[in-house]
């Protein structure tokens, strides 16, 4: 609890509409008194394991400083936290009033107008465009003001349809100035999985471009939004950006976005939002094929990614920050647009492929573009893995500072390549776990002391205000080192869910009942002998062999050691003896000149040296790729029907980047039983 101190002249308040100077001095003066000394300039300064230990001794004193001191209020908070894991109650900075774009803009334009926030790079290589902070809040303020015009006001949901792009992060940051709740779908799933996630959330609005970019490739946006609405009754506005010059057919619900702007000014009043107030929804996978809406708010998620942009990455001062995820997914979310803007970086919006026009492409904008930070995929670094190290090194990536890993576990083969081949050896590579419901990074080997070691292809190392416990098959708190278990965290953090859209009682059911009082991640893990964390998949990608449990994830790791193999997916499967038995689907390199047979064999071995020899896959099936999400994700539900031979009922695979993969491994498999 902070009252009127210098902790809340590091940033001014912002000015709300109404309220006079009179009435701000007595909402401050009416805060009760504050935790022993220690404002955020002070306490940043501890060395980081005080930091932690702080963290989670004293949550109350370390986020609310943090939060006083790094975010600009528009009313101080009176209450640092009010939470309760058993009924889901999740709940910082209790009666704040904040703005999320004006910590990401207003803050930056004023101090450096002329700053670079956003470097769109488009599909084309050396086609970049540059948006000051200046520009980008212009930009925000007349798209805000294009929504209001059309009734759109606090607490309504907008879906944001369109490709990476300058206009897509003002849309974003639009509705937060409004006060409008966003939900970004990935402009890539179909008009089926758009139309239940709008159908879902009771979209007023959606936001579209006219066609996507990428690869080389015209994807249709609009023509798409058109079939999804069609089962929206909600949908009150379609409102279409040209991000080519290709014309649309406007219906009557269609309203053209970029001559709408320019008739709007672009100044925009912020709307003084309750830090609980909801900032955006963002669908999920779930176990059920109802769509899973994750509620993230305001003040506690925009203060969780901004630190840990910070730490986790070595931000400072002036730094290109370079994620090439899309906006669409929580990645993009957290460490494209509102963590690295709210902490004024120049951030990278990269629109095209790994691979277009060819497998150099990332260098070559890191060279192009003098990128310190590169946040990738190990299915994207698998992926160029394939080619030739000729295509790294011609490129100069001695700006490169940090490199950083998200999405799954890092195999040691792509950790090795990245470490030691792209960054050569000199840049601190950090696998990063976390997921769309915890908002942000959790567990990372930064930040770390001086001289601290970091673990090949391991977490390690949980972020500050994070205390990971590790439970037992019977519920059962595993204490001590060298154990494995389901990866739970036992205290809540800013960042984090707070709901599941329209179905609370869902979201403790899924995060909160299995095991009391904790938060379940749905994802196993180890912790080893010196106490680091490694992640070994989720719990439903576990195989029971003989009542041993093996993580998928942990097999696939061995396997993907083997020099000929970029990379591997493997499966349980049933046995009536064992229970459950390892399938691997294996992707071997294409100029590999050593006999499969001898490959695989070659590969039993590895597994048995590295995990035992109950976890060597008891079939094996090589296949020119793998099923993936247009994320990268491979979709191992489509694998295990293809081996129990059940593909005539796929379920949706709306979100496959070539439909084409099934049918292609579906005769491979028949050709190998014939």
């Amino acid at each position: 609890m902070f009252p009127k101190t210098n902790l809340y002249r590091k940033r001014k308040l912002y000015r709300t509409p109404g309220l006079c100077e009179q009435q701000l001095r007595c909402r401050f003066s009416s805060l009760p008194s504050p935790p022993p000394p220690g404002t955020w300039s002070q306490l940043h300064r501890l060395p980081h394991r005080d930091l932690y230990r702080l963290s989670v001794t004293d949550p109350d004193r370390f986020w609310g400083s943090a939060a006083v001191d790094r975010l600009r209020w528009m009313r101080p908070f009176h209450q640092v936290r009010d939470c309760d894991f058993s009924s889901g109650k999740i709940n910082w900075f209790v009666g704040g009033k904040i703005n999320v774009s004006v910590n990401c803009l207003d803050v930056h334009a004023e101090n450096h107008p002329d700053r670079v926030a956003l470097i769109w790079e488009r599909d084309e290589p050396g086609t970049e465009v540059k948006v000051t902070y200046r520009e980008l809040l212009e930009t925000t303020c007349r798209l805000a003001n294009t929504l209001k015009s059309h009734e759109i006001k606090k607490g309504d949901r907008v879906a944001i349809y369109m490709p990476v792009s300058p206009i897509a992060v003002a849309a974003m940051l639009a509705c937060a100035r409004i006060g409008a709740v966003h939900t970004m779908v990935f402009a890539g799933f179909s008009s089926e999985a758009l139309a239940a996630k709008i159908q879902d959330a009771q979209c007023k609005a959606v936001i579209t471009c006219n066609q996507g970019v990428r690869g080389g490739r015209l994807i249709h946006l609009k023509s798409t939004v058109d079939a999804a609405v069609r089962s929206c009754t909600s949908i009150q506005h379609i409102f279409v950006s040209q991000r080519t010059e290709q014309p649309v057919v406007m219906g009557e619900l269609d309203v053209p976005l970029d001559e709408m702007m320019s008739q709007h000014a672009s100044v925009c009043p912020p709307e003084p939002l309750d830090s609980e107030d909801s900032l955006f929804l963002l669908y999920t996978s779930g176990s059920t094929g109802k769509p899973k809406g994750i509620v993230h708010t305001q003040a506690g998620y925009l203060l969780y990614t901004s630190m840990t942009h910070q730490y986790v990455f070595d931000y400072r001062d002036g730094d290109v920050f370079g994620c090439v995820a899309d906006v669409g997914w929580i990645t993009g979310h957290s460490y494209v647009v509102y963590g690295p803007l709210c902490n004024g970086a120049t951030t990278v919006l990269f629109e095209s492929t790994p691979v277009y026009p060819d497998p150099g492409r990332y260098w070559e904008m890191v060279e192009r573009l003098r990128i310190n930070q590169f946040y990738s995929t190990p299915t994207a670094l698998r992926l160029l893995l394939k080619y030739d190290d000729c295509w790294v090194k011609k490129y100069d990536r001695s700006s490169l500072r940090t490199l950083g890993s998200v999405g799954e576990p890092i195999n040691h083969e792509a950790w090795h390549w990245f470490h030691s081949v792209v960054g050569e050896g000199r840049c601190p590579l950090v696998d990063t776990w976390w997921q769309t419901e915890t908002g942000g990074i959790c567990i990372a080997p930064h930040p770390l002391e001086e001289g601290a070691p970091i673990i090949p292809a391991m977490a390690m190392r949980p972020f500050f205000g994070i205390q990971p416990v590790l439970m037992g098959e019977k519920g059962e708190t595993l204490t001590g080192d060298s154990v494995s278990g389901a990866l739970c965290i036992s205290q809540p953090w800013p960042g984090m869910a707070r709901s599941i859209y329209g179905d609370h009682q869902r979201f403790i059911d899924a995060y909160f009942k299995v095991y009391h009082g904790y938060y379940f991640t749905g994802d196993g893990a180890h912790r080893s002998e010196d106490g680091y964390y490694q992640i070994t998949g989720r719990m439903d990608d576990v195989i029971n062999v003989s009542g041993h449990r093996l993580g998928t994830a942990e097999i696939e790791d061995a396997l993907d050691e083997h020099p000929a193999v970029p990379e591997t997916a493997v499966i349980g499967i049933p046995h009536d003896i064992k229970g459950e038995v390892p399938f691997a689907f294996v992707v071997l390199k294409e100029d590999v000149g050593d006999d499969p047979t001898a490959i695989l064999q070659h590969l039993r071995g590895l597994v048995a040296n590295k995990i035992t020899k109950y976890a060597v896959p008891e079939h094996f099936l090589v296949v020119k790729r793998l099923p993936k999400t247009r994320s990268g994700k491979i979709m191992r539900r489509i694998l295990r029907k293809v081996v129990l031979e059940t593909t005539n009922d796929l379920g949706d695979v709306s979100t496959l980047d070539d439909p084409s993969v099934v049918k292609e491994i579906v005769e491979t498999y028949d050709l190998k039983k014939i």
